[in-house]
């Protein structure tokens, strides 16, 4: 037995981990509970601080506990590599350039600002100088497994909304290799911090120009070279040496092996095999990420809130109002509608997983004390705890602000009285400004509404009649004239938009058609439930394009194709099932 315990270390840890992975993550999908949140609850629950407590006293508790905190860390370690590998892999430096606008001004604003407002608060609760300072730029930082698990669940990573937040959290994971080696320069001391923190960034930008530089150019041939075959195996032995491999050699410079699986990650997403590595490894992304996780929850002292009632309440409560309140300022400035920046500001009001990364380090080097570095985690661990909650909480004020907005627009609308016989387009992107060349060709006048107060404004200054504003809204489809037009024409890709539009139109213009586009078939037979004349499933459309061109180059006449297309198209949507009232999307 002790044979067996030396050469698998951790092993009763690794099975409870998997045996709660593998029946957890089923029930919290079964029970519609966000997975992050379920697994910081049972990690808490069974960790050393909850059940795990009594296993001396009460030993068969031990086999479905991890009562030891070593167990926990080390299982910690784990997931922290490969979490950083699954971001660094994310990531890649074409899309951060795409993106530099928000990634580097508002991610930097928000970053800054959130470190100087919580630092000073810090400060001012006793805390020495460059504990503070650490303590600013840690809980500056959010959770980007949450909220992009958020955005993903209520499919808003393609909206104005998603975009900005990803954004913010895309700078938030770059900045944590500066603050790591900034933690390890602070625990020094002050005297030696300059030439320790200019040794560290050296020796960082050193390891991370020579890491990825030479990595790009010899990974890619290996894996061309080894992975021509394309076997899942090889691939993946690859992909797990190219992640431990790199993050050894950064580990040797004297830096975190995190920084070396971030690096890893990156270096991969610039190969051709990047899509095929994030499939390959999914499954075990889901795994790694719960384990992360699980493990966080495992050292979170839930009855440390009884212990202390009101301070430990107030500082999550705090944490949340400061970095609401900035973030949301910080992307008004940059041009987000007031609506959408707070319920932002309050999707990134917790603190983040990497925050658990950096007090550790801190926690290392002598820059926190045990006391300051537990009971930030307790805060960090409780903020990410509560943030579906607060979530929804910001959808509820965006909502609310957002009506009133939206009664502001419509009032300052400048009235159209000359509109007759136009078209209401909602939604302005690419599909909607192609819509409306081809009225202008036709001389057909028509108005849009966009939610995208930046892009409708530069619209509107060309001469567009383009306004900004939801078109479920009463009021500004009553200033567009919605009730003197021929047709509607809704082009969002936002379910719930799509509907409350639909919904909105057919009440101020019960015989006005509605022309929507449709995700897919499903979405299709909400559209017309709700009231929509037309719908364009994008699915539908796409394959049958593509059979049309595959059955034309086989030598079927056009005028065939369009016949059998026709027909098709004719059965697939009359097939189209019309859900209930009760089996509707809820907006």
């Amino acid at each position: 037995m002790t044979e067996h315990a030396t050469t698998l270390p951790h092993l009763r840890e690794t099975l409870v981990f998997l045996a709660l992975a593998g029946l957890l993550i089923p029930l919290l999908q079964r029970l519609r509970v966000h997975a992050v949140l379920g697994f910081l609850v049972v990690g808490a629950a069974l960790g050393p601080f909850g059940l795990g407590a009594f296993a001396q006293q009460a030993p068969w508790i031990g086999w479905f506990t991890i009562p030891r905190e070593e167990g926990a860390l080390a299982l910690a370690e784990v997931g922290v590599l490969f979490l950083m590998f699954a971001i660094g892999l994310d990531l890649s430096v074409g899309r951060m350039w795409a993106m530099r606008r928000w990634v580097f001004g508002a991610g930097t604003a928000q970053v800054v600002v959130c470190s100087l407002a919580v630092g000073l608060v810090a400060w001012l609760f006793g805390n020495p100088p460059q504990t503070a300072v650490m303590l600013g730029l840690v809980l500056s930082f959010s959770s980007t497994a949450i909220v992009i698990q958020l955005l993903a669940s209520q499919r808003q990573l393609g909206t104005q909304l998603g975009r900005a937040t990803f954004s913010v959290l895309l700078f938030q994971d770059l900045a944590v290799v500066p603050v790591m080696i900034l933690a390890q320069a602070l625990g020094k001391g002050t005297d030696a911090l300059l030439p320790a923190l200019g040794l560290s960034l050296l020796k960082a930008v050193a390891a991370i120009v020579i890491i990825y530089g030479v990595g790009s150019r010899v990974v890619r041939p290996v894996f061309r070279q080894m992975a021509s075959g394309r076997q899942p195996d090889v691939l993946m032995a690859l992909t797990v040496l190219c992640a431990l491999g790199i993050a050894s050699l950064t580990q040797l410079a004297g830096l975190s092996m995190a920084l070396g699986a971030l690096l890893a990650g990156l270096v991969l997403a610039e190969t051709e095999y990047r899509h095929e590595i994030e499939v390959m490894i999914e499954p075990f992304r889901q795994l790694l990420m719960g384990l992360f996780f699980l493990s966080v929850g495992m050292n979170i002292d839930l009855m440390a809130i009884v212990r202390d009632p009101v301070w430990l309440p107030l500082s999550v409560l705090g944490l949340f109002a400061i970095k609401a309140l900035l973030t949301a300022g910080v992307l008004v400035l940059h041009g987000l509608p007031r609506a959408t920046a707070l319920e932002a500001g309050l999707m990134l009001g917790q603190g983040g997983e990497f925050a658990f990364i950096v007090i550790g380090v801190a926690l290392a080097s002598g820059l926190l004390p045990d006391p300051t570095a537990r009971f930030m985690m307790l805060v960090v661990g409780l903020s990410m705890m509560i943030t579906p909650l607060a979530a929804s909480l910001g959808r509820t004020l965006a909502g609310r602000l957002s009506a009133r907005g939206q009664a502001a627009v419509a009032d300052a609308m400048p009235d159209l009285p000359s509109l007759q016989d136009h078209v209401v387009i909602a939604g302005f992107g690419r599909v909607g400004r192609l819509v409306a060349e081809i009225l202008e060709q036709r001389q057909i006048p028509w108005a849009a509404l966009d939610n995208d107060a930046a892009a409708a404004g530069e619209h509107h200054r060309r001469g567009l009649p383009v306004f900004v504003g939801d078109a479920g809204r009463a009021e500004l489809l009553k200033a567009l004239r919605v009730q003197s037009a021929s047709a509607a024409v809704l082009t969002m890709d936002d379910a719930p938009a799509a509907l409350r539009a639909v919904r909105a139109i057919r009440a101020a213009a019960p015989d006005l058609p509605i022309l929507a586009r449709a995700r897919d078939e499903a979405h299709a037979g909400a559209l017309i439930e709700a009231g929509a004349t037309t719908v364009i499933p994008e699915t539908l459309e796409a394959g049958l394009q593509l059979a049309g061109a595959v059955t034309e180059h086989c030598g079927i006449p056009r005028e065939a194709v369009q016949v059998l297309l026709d027909q098709q198209r004719a059965l697939r949507m009359a097939a189209i099932p019309v859900p209930s009232h009760a089996a509707l999307p809820r907006d």
